[in-house]
């Protein structure tokens, strides 16, 4: 089971609106999110994105043996830290269950998705302006 330093690397997303803010664990270059990060960014609840993830597994979409890692990860209950386990959801996770979850910020994300892949059809490619104008590095190409 990974550990939360290893190989690992805390990113911020943000929504356009600056409403909903998450720290998104990066390994070896994959989002990896929690059941709770997956509600909090579709803005709906913990048992609704369990039961879509249960959906997609049990219909054969993805598999949770190349889509779910454990990863130990440290909280603060009270004046403790506390270690557990805590399963987190690769982007092929992330991108499914927002093609199931009915929320406002649900639909955001499909007009969004689709917006990119129609794009990507009509030209062969897409790029992320923003991203483009401010490179995370030197080397980013």
């Amino acid at each position: 089971m990974p550990n939360a330093n290893d190989r690992s690397e805390l990113i911020l997303y943000q929504t356009e609106d600056g409403i909903t803010r998450i720290h998104v664990r990066l390994v070896d270059g994959s989002v990896w999110l929690t059941q709770r990060q997956l509600a909090e960014l579709y803005q709906v609840t913990v048992p609704a994105i369990s039961q879509h993830i249960n959906h997609i597994f049990e219909e054969g979409e993805l598999a949770p043996e190349a889509t779910v890692k454990s990863f130990l990860t440290v909280r603060t209950e009270g004046n403790r830290k506390i270690s557990r386990t805590v399963d987190h959801y690769s982007l092929p996770v992330v991108l499914a269950v927002g093609y199931r979850v009915r929320s406002l910020r649900g639909t955001q994300f499909r007009q969004w998705a689709t917006t990119q892949l129609a794009e990507y059809l009509v030209k062969g490619f897409t790029l992320d302006d923003e991203r483009l104008k401010r490179p995370a590095s030197a080397d980013y190409f």
